[in-house]
């Protein structure tokens, strides 16, 4: 239970850091396809087996990649 603590809070940090610079444009997303996307997606077919879910899970990319990371055998 403690490992699943722990890497939740390494996530968050991580995401503060990523999310507070300030590169000087007001643009969050930029182009092309982010790793959580991947990740996710690569899971998603894994798991299911269906494109319709990859493509949700490619959505919430980091999201899913948690969920999946905490609720997994």
């Amino acid at each position: 239970m403690t490992k699943k603590y722990i890497l939740l809070l390494l996530f968050i940090s991580i995401s503060f850091a990523c999310f507070s610079q300030n590169q000087g444009s007001d643009t969050v997303i930029k182009s092309g396809v982010g790793l959580g996307s991947v990740i996710a997606v690569v899971i998603s077919w894994d798991r299911n087996k269906s494109i319709l879910w990859a493509i949700l899970h490619g959505i919430f990319s980091w999201l899913y990649v948690i969920y999946y990371a905490l609720t997994r055998d």
